[in-house]
């Protein structure tokens, strides 16, 4: 049977005190909403319903594409979002699960979980539930002698009894779509939030003869709502250590898991070792044997087989095999090192290819620049690349060698083999195999200091 999903990101998340609304506020690099969307893909939705009101503007950029969007013009109620996607799914037969987007820890096996049981049973709905030592705020399962869910209670409402009840409402459901949206007709708000709530449906379900089920999880974290940077971080934490644990189950060492934090499209081949206070976020890919940290953040960066980095910030950067980087080293986009290349301590570079074998070893800046294989840049030299109005190239052939606190004005062209010695700037192109100068003449005057004494300040 096909299953549909309604994403619900119409909330406003008013406790996040926040500019954005909550449902784009991010989990390891990535929106809360997409978790939950990428959730009920994996779990083989076969169409994708996103509800969006407040802020929309900054959630359907979010989720077009690969949802259907649709808009609840003013926030009434859980039933009332569930509503607008009717229009969306007339005609569609099958089963809805309903997900709310400030729930990234869902697990897609409980939504096919739910969607199975609830076809097993020919059910009206299957709710997922949870038991909880603490159980303030959320709407309490009220179930039958016969062990079905008779009515959902919402914390307002609820009388002393129904309150000490520990089995609550997660926000997530599988229903029959026809049952579903037949129940959504008669639901009113006649109730201390004056909201039309989705949970009425299941006693309408029940009163129409069809069976209203529970699916119990054990594992009550992946039910957890965020709305608040208290439960951000929370949300974080556990994410976190899912990602983590399965990347170690997966042959990748941590000294401290605690410290990792992975995004959920890194990629991490075996034998990669993570030290400590390490961040991998983006489309990150790290080739095997390679060691990272301690303090380093990659993005969108891909690193090939024995590298080092170390204490390095790299973004939409390309390492290639047995390149090492840093300490304290920052790669900008299109930062290319080649095989064996080396990028230093306190060395920056942008838009550049270091060659194979090249390497910048410490407190240079190199920017639009090509560089071959077997070139030494020396301390502190720099490409002057930008002109005030326009970026230009730097070109530095094989085997060059670049003394230390060289400036090369670009466009510049150093051939190969040539040799620049320190402290020169150099605004002319180099011949290959020649030494070039660019500096001051050395001047000195005997006696000077003599003559010219100097009273020391006390």
């Amino acid at each position: 049977m096909e299953t549909a999903a309604i994403i619900l990101a119409a909330g406003a998340g008013t406790r996040m005190k926040s500019k954005k609304p909550k449902v784009v506020h991010e989990v390891l690099g990535r929106p809360l909403v997409r978790w939950v969307v990428e959730a009920a893909k994996e779990a083989g939705a076969d169409r994708v319903v996103t509800v969006v009101g407040h802020m929309r503007d900054q959630v359907i950029p979010l989720v077009e594409g690969d949802t259907e969007v649709v808009v609840q013009e003013a926030q009434r109620g859980t039933a009332d979002a569930v509503l607008a996607a009717a229009d969306a799914l007339a005609g569609f037969d099958g089963a809805v699960v309903v997900l709310s987007g400030d729930s990234p820890l869902i697990q897609p096996e409980t939504i096919r979980q739910m969607a199975a049981l609830r076809e097993e049973h020919n059910a009206a709905v299957i709710v997922l539930t949870m038991e909880l030592e603490n159980p303030f705020g959320y709407g309490r399962i009220v179930r039958d002698g016969a062990g079905e869910v008779a009515r959902i209670v919402e914390q307002k409402d609820a009388s002393p009894e129904e309150a000490a009840i520990t089995e609550c409402n997660s926000g997530v459901y599988c229903f029959d779509a026809c049952a579903l949206f037949d129940a959504l007709s008669q639901v009113n708000s006649d109730n201390a939030q004056g909201e039309f709530y989705l949970t009425d449906v299941l006693a309408i379900s029940r009163a129409a003869g069809r069976p209203v089920l529970a699916y119990k999880t054990s594992d009550a974290e992946q039910c957890l709502g965020v709305n608040s940077r208290g439960q951000l971080a929370e949300a974080t934490r556990v994410m976190q250590r899912r990602i983590n644990d399965a990347h170690m189950a997966a042959g990748v060492t941590m000294w401290d898991p605690a410290t990792a934090y992975i995004g959920p499209e890194v990629e991490i081949a075996p034998d990669v070792e993570l030290l400590p206070n390490v961040m991998l976020l983006g489309k990150t890919t790290i080739g095997e044997d390679s060691v990272v940290g301690p303090d380093s953040r990659l993005t969108d960066t891909r690193v090939g087989r024995g590298c080092r980095i170390d204490e390095t910030v790299a973004v939409e950067a390309l390492i290639d095999d047995g390149a090492t980087c840093g300490p304290r080293a920052y790669l900008r986009p299109a930062a290319h090192l080649c095989e064996g290349a080396k990028a230093g301590t306190h060395v920056e570079i942008k838009k550049s290819t270091i060659g194979k074998g090249s390497k910048v070893p410490h407190l240079s800046y190199i920017g639009d620049t090509t560089m071959g294989e077997g070139v030494n840049i020396g301390a502190g030299s720099i490409t002057c690349n930008y002109d005030g109005a326009n970026k230009h190239a730097t070109i530095i052939g094989d085997g060059a060698f670049i003394g230390s606190d060289t400036m090369m004005v670009a466009p510049v062209t150093i051939g190969a083999g040539a040799l620049v010695g320190a402290g020169s700037t150099i605004t002319k192109d180099v011949t290959p195999g020649a030494l070039a100068l660019g500096r001051a003449r050395q001047q000195e005057i005997e006696g000077w200091v003599a003559a010219h004494p100097i009273e020391k300040k006390k």
